[in-house]
């Protein structure tokens, strides 16, 4: 979109979105590049491109959990200050991944700080310095290990870190007053998920993750989605999570099973579906069999 179409777009309060009297935002049937979506309790969710994106506006500031890419992330900041004056007070990364924290560097100059697991920072630096794209980067400035909390306004915001999973600094982000919990990467909604063995992913401790997940949060939890195959179900309940693990356990056993046939990581990746799998779609199976085998070999040796 050229910036004369995104400013006729972005500059019509009334066109995309309206945020009503009570903080809530209304989309109208205006097509948007975007779009936004009320959870509850006034913490709300942007999708357009790229992991999704969650955020609360409150009379302290507002918080933000994961930018996407800079494109996108200048969307959401141009939509926010148009209906708020109040300051950006934190951005939060559940990892590292471009999708999820590329979007950073829109906020430079505006946000108080940025907040990840001490091991998202460290791939963060890694990948940039990697791909000589530093100066593309805002880091986080405050880290944390297994917790974090903040208050800001009303709401109580605090980070958990279970262990590895899709990467080694994945960290949920729980509204708690709202009751709702930015999984990130942690689920992959009915869509084959990408296991970044790159970046310390481990699927064996990601199932382990998500028993702590099922054992943290309540039944009334709202649980927001990284990514989904359906794009209007990026958030969930206990279930999703369940059967995400399911998946997750079926890969486990599958892959197992073809290593001990004598299969080669090549004959395994050539799968198309995983047996007593039904639910989960897209064209990355091959990540999630690959990954697998690897892990699983290794654990052999």
């Amino acid at each position: 979109m050229n910036r004369r179409n995104f400013i006729q777009k972005t500059t019509l309060t009334l066109g995309a979105f309206t945020l009503l009297p009570n903080g809530l935002w209304a989309k109208s049937s205006t097509d948007s590049p975007y779009k936004i979506k009320e959870v509850r309790g006034g913490v709300n969710v942007f999708t357009e491109k790229g992991g999704t994106i969650a955020f609360l506006n409150t009379s302290k500031g507002m918080v933000v959990v994961d930018s996407q890419f800079p494109e996108q992330s200048q969307h959401l900041i141009d939509e926010l200050k148009k209906n708020s004056s109040n300051p950006f007070k934190l951005l939060i990364n559940t990892h590292h991944h471009g999708d999820h924290s590329s979007g950073n560097i829109s906020f430079k100059g505006l946000v108080e700080h940025v907040v990840a697991h001490q091991n998202s920072l460290m791939n963060q630096k890694t990948v940039a310095e990697k791909q000589k794209t530093e100066e593309k980067q805002l880091y986080p400035d405050i880290t944390f290990s297994e917790t974090w909390k903040q208050k800001v306004g009303k709401e109580n915001i605090k980070a958990h870190y279970f262990g590895a999973g899709h990467t080694n600094g994945d960290a949920i982000i729980h509204f708690e007053n709202a009751n709702v919990a930015h999984l990130g990467d942690l689920l992959f909604n009915r869509r084959y998920p990408f296991v970044d063995r790159s970046a310390g992913a481990n699927v064996n401790n990601w199932i382990k993750v998500l028993d702590k997940t099922l054992n943290t949060f309540d039944n009334d939890t709202i649980f927001v989605f990284g990514h989904a195959f359906d794009p209007e179900k990026i958030t969930g309940n206990k279930e999703d999570i369940k059967a995400f693990k399911d998946y997750l356990e079926k890969l486990l056993v599958f892959v197992d099973s073809e290593i001990k046939a004598g299969k080669s990581k090549e004959e395994v990746m050539k799968a198309t579906s995983v047996p007593g799998v039904k639910e989960w779609q897209g064209d990355g199976i091959a990540r999630s069999l690959q990954a697998a085998y690897e892990e699983l070999s290794e654990a052999k040796k």
